[in-house]
């Protein structure tokens, strides 16, 4: 087997893949805890879309490294990511927006 061939085969392994989906979490866990402490740090909304996204790819792939690729989650999951990463480019968008009126009160 060729070296990079060999790397590759230990990365696609369920045991590595559950402790990608841990660090995973751990992050996401850790930066939400730094913002509500702080109030500083990603906004919310865009990481959990964001790690949600990658979670579900990852996923999807331990799923189907797991039993062969042959389960009926796979799909589903592919799904949850493709939305997760749907509302993580909504948040991120940027365009023109209407200027508001300048010293125009509205409450």
């Amino acid at each position: 087997m060729e070296p990079l061939s060999a790397v590759l085969a230990s990365l696609a392994s369920v045991p590595v893949l559950d402790a990608i989906l841990a660090a995973v979490v751990f992050e996401g866990a850790l930066l939400l805890a730094w913002r509500a402490r702080t109030g500083e740090g990603v906004p919310v909304g865009g990481l959990l879309a964001n790690l949600a996204s990658g979670f579900s790819l990852m996923l999807a792939l331990r799923i189907a490294v797991g039993s062969g690729a042959a389960s009926p989650w796979i799909a589903p999951v592919l799904l949850a990511a493709l939305l997760a990463h749907l509302a993580d480019l909504v948040l991120r968008w940027e365009g023109r927006r209407a200027p508001r009126a300048a010293g125009r009160r509205t409450g």
